[in-house]
């Protein structure tokens, strides 16, 4: 098979030269993301409907199956940010069993994506779609810990017009207005456990955090203040000693009735999936000038969330945060991943009993500083500041989008909306009418004296498709028959139905008026489409000329022989 033999090749590249002091390397790498990792794992299962435990199964099937079957040596993969904010919302609405299942469905399409090598039509997404989805994704997250930091259960607000407009009730804007009544009591105490792990994460200095990272830095100081003053704050709970969890994928009659209903949320999970893996390997590659097989992380990516769904682990993606501490901490390969799955399952079996005791509201601040910083916010400056209004609008409304509805609907609309920006500016076709320039003939070595004055040229740029059929008529404006119109085509990428039968009406009114029509410079996929319409017949092949001088020099030798 060629997969498994370009794979084989992949990890003799990788290993060549492996040695102690490589592994070494590897080791100090794998702790130091498995300290990043950690606390991020426990957030992260929480906040995608589940438990803790389920956060810190998935890091470490992801780090072990994932990182070992991976398309980069670099790829760290686990549960993050963008997916949780996603799966919350299927967990809500059809449970922990649908999760673990949309898990599996997820798994099989991104596999296929990758055993056909479908990885780049994924990346066909545009750029500020992604950047809004991002940003409303850091919106769902930020919103969704509001009742932890605050310490109270609030329920969302009732807005009637946005429901009429199809809002669902859940919706993270209805909720974030109910927040915005205070009208609830607040809880002072988590507000602080919060706030010490949001400062550690933003404010310690670089120095220490390369040492310790400021979450993990952030949790402990959090938790020891709350235990050393006696705070009463829910505290995660009891973790099981084991990463194959109680709560595991259990297939039944009532869960595999879901499955239709689980078709769009698996989607969505999929494509979310498929593009953070795939991003997250375009920057490792950047940073590392290694390359990384797409279609191959693809099948790791499917692989693994095939798999983990059966431990009780949520869907997991590759993390670029996890991604890039591997890479500063000079990790080397592969090994990085499974060493740092290795290691969180050692946390998972002998630190149960000390990661019980960990506030939520300390997991709540970090998830939401989480989302601040997973904002894209070099990629929005620059959006602003070049003042790219089609890109801030593609923004703004996927980000409004995925907060306010589904997520699948809002990469839909966001994509939508690009396509209907791209074809307004693939519409502004030029029409433009020169006179020959006789001199310019001759300096290119052509023996003319002078041309017939019944020869037009018309020079036409930009595609010819049905955006731009009005754009041409009124461009080309009233038609003035010649003996001889030229339409030089060099200008037009492509053409369609509606470009062809705009070129049959201009053909047609030629020949009432008794004049011929010639075209020149016919870009290869344009003459493609002439010949499949036949217009190339009813042209005459001996109308159509590689370049517009060519076509003059003709249609004067016909007019001065008639």
């Amino acid at each position: 098979m060629p997969l498994l033999s370009s794979f084989v090749r992949m990890l003799r590249e990788e290993f060549n030269r492996y040695n102690l002091a490589v592994f070494q390397k590897d080791l100090l790498a794998a702790l130091t993301v498995a300290a990043v990792a950690l606390p991020l794992a426990l957030a992260f299962g929480i906040a995608s409907g589940s438990t803790p435990a389920a956060g810190l199964v998935t890091a470490v099937i992801a780090g072990i199956v994932i990182g070992g079957l991976s398309g980069a040596p670099f790829q760290i993969s686990g549960p993050t940010g963008a997916m949780s904010a996603v799966l919350i919302l299927v967990a809500n609405q059809y449970g922990s069993q649908a999760l673990l299942l949309v898990g599996v469905m997820a798994g099989a399409i991104i596999l296929l994506i990758g055993l056909f090598k479908l990885g780049r039509t994924v990346l066909l997404i545009p750029r500020p779609v992604i950047t809004g989805f991002t940003s409303g994704i850091a919106i769902i997250i930020f919103v969704g810990q509001l009742g932890n930091f605050f310490g109270a259960k609030v329920e969302p607000a009732q807005v009637p017009l946005l429901t009429a407009l199809g809002v669902s009730e859940e919706s993270t804007m209805l909720k974030l207005l109910g927040f915005l009544r205070f009208d609830y009591p607040i809880n002072w105490q988590t507000m602080v456990t919060a706030g010490i792990v949001i400062a550690m994460i933003f404010l310690l200095p670089k120095s220490i955090g390369k040492r310790v990272p400021g979450s993990l830095l952030g949790l402990i100081v959090a938790s020891l203040i709350v235990l050393a003053l006696g705070w009463q704050e829910p505290v995660i709970g009891e973790i099981p000693r084991t990463i194959i969890l109680d709560q595991r994928l259990q297939l039944d009659a009532g869960l595999l009735q879901e499955v239709p209903a689980l078709i769009v949320p698996s989607l969505s999970v999929a494509a979310l999936g498929a593009i953070e893996s795939l991003l997250c390997g375009a920057v490792g590659s950047k940073a590392t000038g290694k390359k990384m097989d797409g279609d191959q992380e693809l099948i790791a990516q499917g692989i693994g969330n095939l798999v983990i769904p059966l431990f009780g682990g949520v869907p997991a993606t590759a993390a670029i945060a996890r991604t890039s501490v591997a890479i500063n901490s000079g990790g080397q390969t592969r090994m990085v991943s499974i060493l740092h799955g290795v290691i969180l399952l050692l946390c998972a079996l002998f630190l149960g009993p000390v990661l019980a005791r960990v506030p939520l509201a300390a997991l709540a601040g970090m998830l939401m500083a989480t989302a601040i910083k997973m904002n894209e916010w070099e990629e929005i400056r620059w959006m602003f500041r070049h003042r790219f209004k089609s890109a801030i609008a593609l923004f703004f409304v996927t980000m409004f989008a995925t907060a306010l509805l589904d997520l699948t609907q809002a990469i839909i609309i966001g994509v939508a909306l690009s396509a209907l920006f791209y074809i307004y500016r693939s519409s502004n076709v030029s029409v433009t009418r020169k006179e020959v320039d006789v001199k310019m003939l001759q300096a290119r070595g052509h023996q003319i004296d002078n041309t017939h004055p019944d020869i037009n040229v018309v020079y036409i740029t930009g595609p010819l498709f049905f955006a731009a059929v009005q754009v041409f008529r009124r461009e080309f404006g009233d038609h003035q028959c010649a003996r001889v119109l030229i339409l030089s085509m060099r200008g037009v990428p492509l053409i369609d139905v509606s470009g062809l039968e705009l070129i049959e009406e201009v053909l047609e009114a030629q020949h009432a008026c008794g004049g011929e029509l010639m075209l020149c410079a016919v870009q290869p996929a344009v003459r493609e489409m002439l010949d499949r319409s036949r217009l190339t017949e009813e042209i005459g092949a001996h109308n159509i000329f590689w370049a517009a001088d060519a076509a003059i020099i003709e249609a004067n030798r016909r007019l001065s022989a008639a």
